[in-house]
């Protein structure tokens, strides 16, 4: 019976991987998983950690894919990387050039200095202090 339904619900709602409107203008997502707050929608702290666990995945497996260093950090320094790398994308953190020849060549403190010198220490505050100093002390 579940799989049946699971298959209508399916056809009927369609599949859908990414947060959407649905017809009343409520967001949504998966198979007519009603996400929006307005409507008393949301997910449950299981399901938060099961997303954060397939997401932290992918930050490290693109870490090692991306820089070859990453494998040689310490892990306080590996941590720092991977929840830059999760918080900006890998594509934005690449734009910290300094910081990365830093990290490179195990300069750690000019690499937390060069996290500082940003518009997104800025934005996230404690956050980059926090990893800042991190990097540096490890």
């Amino acid at each position: 019976m579940i799989e049946k339904l699971k298959e209508m619900l399916i056809k009927h709602e369609a599949e859908v991987n990414h947060a959407y409107e649905d017809s009343e203008g409520y967001l949504t997502i998966g198979v007519g998983r009603l996400i929006d707050k307005r409507k008393g929608g949301g997910i449950s702290h299981e399901e938060a950690m099961y997303l954060l666990n397939n997401d932290v995945a992918k930050v490290i497996n693109a870490c090692r894919q991306e820089f070859e260093w990453f494998p040689l950090l310490s892990e306080n320094r590996k941590i720092v990387v991977a929840n830059m790398v999760f918080n900006l994308g890998m594509y934005n953190f690449k734009a910290f050039k300094k910081t990365i020849i830093y990290i490179e060549q195990g300069l750690f403190a000019q690499a937390a200095v060069e996290m500082l010198d940003s518009k997104w220490a800025t934005q996230v505050g404690r956050r980059a202090t926090e990893l800042s100093k991190l990097m540096r002390d490890d």
